[in-house]
């Protein structure tokens, strides 16, 4: 089973027509489906081929298929709720899974069928020669389906749309063996039909392995390739105000993908400014990679993917506790109108700004009591100016 490689930034964001888009593709499969159902099974039983009758229960299960993607649509689509956060998108995972596991009953079954004809003592029965071009039809229209439905997966990227897709395909394989059994069996070669079958449910088996194992990745969270995580980084590393980038991760959901990551940026800025540098990189991550439907960003004063050297520092109550306590501080605390902490390197950085500026002894009086409380690096003092 081949597929197109897209990279991550011209995946479309039609997001608000995939559903339309979807439900339109899974009725124009179910009605081609029904009428060829139809025409299989009455053209089945009137030209006594058993291989057209196989072929339609093949179809049928395209049909059935059909169905599962229409209602996977509809609940897929749902915005998120309480129960859902990050929205539906997973239905359509299931649903592929579900397809995954739909066709690999239905290679079981035309194997089994088939093999019992092979070895059975019933004699074959050779199929009136129109049955060609029942088979025939049946390859145009499913091969019809397969081109138009996975071009419609591609461009809104669904990996759902394209299990569907690969199911009308293997109807469509599945027909023109048929037509070739039906053709040997005009020669003499009654026999033909059965290993056509045989081949048929291979390789509808193999194709629903590939499915299944795909779907089923997502489901256990599996990341996107390492090249493409590449391009992400590399990208984010073009933003102003980013100085590192660590933990970055990804994760799929009905053809979309969510994304957290750690960025490092100066540990000196306001909080303002590094939240305004993560909603920059999230704004632009989604314009330039459309596939990326939410990021969560977490700013980091240092690099913590492989130590956090500050997490046994004290919070502001508790420091302030701790100032209060030592007596040569306690003169000071009053003329406190800012208190700036920096915690970095496992050490407490204090930037201090005074209503007045205070005598030199005053200022060394509270730095030499400071200095029983080891987490404190460096204290710098600055007077408030106000025009």
């Amino acid at each position: 089973m081949s597929g197109h490689h897209h990279t991550l930034a011209d995946t479309p964001t039609e997001d608000n027509s995939r559903k339309a888009v979807t439900q339109r593709v899974a009725f124009v499969g179910m009605g081609v489906n029904l009428f060829l159902v139809i025409t299989q099974i009455i053209g089945g039983i009137l030209t006594h081929s058993q291989a057209l009758v196989a072929d339609a229960m093949h179809t049928l299960s395209d049909l059935i298929g059909d169905v599962v993607v229409l209602v996977a649509a509809h609940h897929a689509g749902k915005a998120a709720d309480a129960n859902h956060p990050y929205g539906h998108g997973r239905i359509e995972t299931l649903a592929t899974v579900i397809l995954g596991l739909l066709l690999g009953g239905v290679a079981a079954v035309i194997f089994l069928q088939a093999w019992d004809r092979l070895t059975g003592h019933s004699p074959l029965i050779t199929p009136e020669p129109w049955a060609m071009a029942i088979a025939a039809l049946a390859i145009i229209g499913k091969e019809g389906l397969y081109h138009y439905t996975v071009h419609i997966a591609k461009r809104i990227s669904s990996p759902m749309l394209k299990a569907s897709a690969w199911h009308h395909r293997s109807d469509a394989i599945s027909s023109v063996l048929v037509l070739l059994a039906i053709g040997g069996a005009q020669l003499g070669y009654p026999w033909l039909d059965s290993a056509a079958a045989i081949v048929v449910a291979a390789m509808i088996f193999y194709m629903a392995i590939q499915l299944i194992l795909e779907s089923t990745s997502e489901l256990v969270d599996t990341g996107l390739d390492t090249q493409e995580v590449q391009e992400i980084r590399d990208f984010i590393y073009t933003i102003n105000g980013v100085e590192n980038v660590h933990l970055l991760r990804t994760r799929r959901m009905g053809g979309r993908v969510l994304a957290d990551v750690h960025l490092q940026v100066d540990g000196r800025i306001s909080v303002s400014e590094g939240h305004h540098i993560g909603e920059t990189v999230m704004y632009r991550l989604r314009r330039q990679f459309p596939i990326i439907s939410d990021v969560i960003i977490h700013i980091d004063p240092e690099d913590d993917e492989t130590a956090h050297p500050c997490k046994n520092l004290p919070s502001r109550a508790d420091l302030l506790v701790q100032l209060q306590a030592l007596p040569a501080a306690t003169a000071l605390l009053p003329s406190i109108d800012a208190l700036t902490l920096h915690y970095n390197g496992g050490k407490l950085q204090l930037e201090i700004v005074l209503t007045e500026t205070p005598s030199v002894d005053a200022l060394n009086a509270f730095k030499q009591a400071s200095t029983s409380i080891p987490t404190i690096e460096e204290i710098q003092f600055f007077t408030k100016l106000v025009h």
